[in-house]
């Protein structure tokens, strides 16, 4: 496919990279002639130098034949002007923008990116893609990272072994023995900083960060197993009151189970408007460093303290003051990923890092048709795939222990006719099925080839 990406930094990058890395024709466009050259210096892309909006800058970007344009620069209007142009002229016939601003969002305008409107297929928003993640943390508190698959039937859970964990120095084989009825597989594995694809033969150890995937039905008994006890949510305070934390805070106002929020946040201009928009929860205006602040707000007692403001060291040293003054939980938003390492020495439970999860919203709408969910992992280290196994693929109709999957691939599950099935070696894989696969990045290609993806993406 030919791809012409608008946007250079953080985002664009990431998409830039997965999709060259699966051989297609990239093209990447930004006015800062820097971020172009970091591009083409360490990716196979072509670079081109310029406002993304010009139709002569789209022109030699090569929009004339090309597939597909993904609009991700650091304004709205140029990504919707994009994308106008790329359609309006050129007739690329897949656009998909990043849209920052709720305003764009509100469900009552969405014919506004009609073909014969502002021709956008699909609208991205990191801000709601974030307030997700974070609700997925929230449900899952004992773990540092969690997302769902199979529609809510199947979840990914990344729990840190700690010396309270049972199953510490055993293979991995005999957990299969010891716990036959679970349905869950310890799919990824990191260890030193390194994430890998464990074997059988594997043993956890203490400090590891495991990433498991588990039959919803089975994930309290997953984490007891592990050593991780599911604990009910009933006070959680919020650090920021911008989109993130509004939309998080929301959220926890509509479910049927009470939630007491609390929301923490600097500006007063911004906290007043928070507290205009929000029903039952209490806004505080004051600097989430502030261990006054943090104590009235009632930090003490919470069960979980979400720090999002847009500034990672703010949300690093409200978290872990939160931790100090008591708080149970925390989960901090990073825009930067080489301060998760922190996490653990900081005492710190879990993390969002916004690129991860743009990126794997955008690669989950590039793949559509056949790859129905994905999640990057890391930096971009590794994905989880869920997808409709068509009746093409290579791998329709045969075992699992019959194919030659990659060694840095594993089969995470099954959902056969609706219902979650554990994967063993002698499990048929057949059409219709829907797989979710753990896939180290230099192994994605090859997946994309047994899945037969890469044949039709739409």
């Amino acid at each position: 496919m030919k791809i012409i990406i608008c946007g250079a930094g953080q985002v664009g990058w990431q998409i830039a990279r997965h999709l060259a890395g699966e051989r297609n024709d990239v093209t990447v466009v930004d006015q800062d002639a820097d971020l172009v050259r970091r591009a083409t210096d360490t990716l196979d892309v072509q670079g081109i130098t310029g406002y993304a909006s010009y139709p002569d800058v789209l022109d030699r970007a090569g929009a004339g034949d090309a597939d597909m344009i993904i609009a991700a620069t650091h304004s709205d209007e140029v990504n919707m002007v994009t994308c106008q142009v790329a359609h309006s002229v050129f007739g690329v016939r897949r656009k998909i923008a990043r849209l920052r601003a709720q305003n764009y969002l509100e469900s009552s305008y969405s014919d506004l990116y009609r073909r014969d409107h502002l021709p956008i297929d699909v609208v991205i928003s990191p801000e709601k893609e974030v307030a997700e993640a974070a609700l997925q943390r929230l449900a899952a508190p004992a773990t540092f990272d969690s997302e769902s698959f199979f529609e809510g039937k199947a979840q990914l859970l990344g729990i840190t072994i700690e010396e309270a964990c049972p199953v510490i120095n055993t293979p991995l084989r005999q957990l299969t023995e010891l716990f036959s009825t679970l349905r869950a597989i310890v799919v990824g594995v990191r260890r030193d900083g390194h994430l890998f694809v464990p074997t059988a033969k594997d043993q956890l150890f203490v400090g590891d960060e495991c990433y498991i995937f588990t039959d919803t039905r089975d994930m309290t008994r997953s984490l007891e197993i592990f050593g991780k006890t599911q604990a009910k949510l009933e006070r959680v305070v919020i650090i920021g009151a911008g989109n993130v934390g509004l939309g998080v805070a929301k959220t926890l106002e509509k479910r049927t189970e009470r939630v007491r929020v609390k929301v923490v946040e600097r500006d007063q201009a911004q906290a007043e408007w928070a507290a205009d928009n929000l029903d039952r929860t209490i806004v505080l205006s004051g600097d989430g460093l502030d261990a006054n602040i943090l104590e009235e707000a009632g930090i003490a007692s919470a069960d979980a303290v979400l720090a999002v403001t847009d500034d990672d060291k703010t949300n690093l040293l409200a978290a872990v003051r939160a931790k100090e003054l008591g708080c149970k939980f925390s989960i901090v938003l990073t825009n930067d990923p080489t301060l998760a390492p922190l996490l653990t020495p900081l005492d710190l439970d879990a993390y969002i890092n916004p690129r991860s999860t743009t990126v794997s919203s955008i690669l989950r709408h590039i793949r559509h048709g056949r790859v129905r969910a994905l999640y990057s992992i890391g930096d971009a280290e590794a994905e989880v795939i869920e997808a409709q196994v068509l009746g093409t693929s290579p791998i329709s109709g045969r075992k699992i222990g019959d194919i030659a999957f990659p060694e840095g691939v594993l089969v995470g599950g099954l959902l056969k006719d609706g219902v979650v099935v554990k994967p063993t070696g002698s499990t048929r894989i057949d059409e219709g099925d829907v797989i979710s696969i753990f896939a180290m990045a230099d192994d994605v290609p090859e997946m994309e080839r047994l899945l037969q993806v890469s044949i039709d993406f739409f």
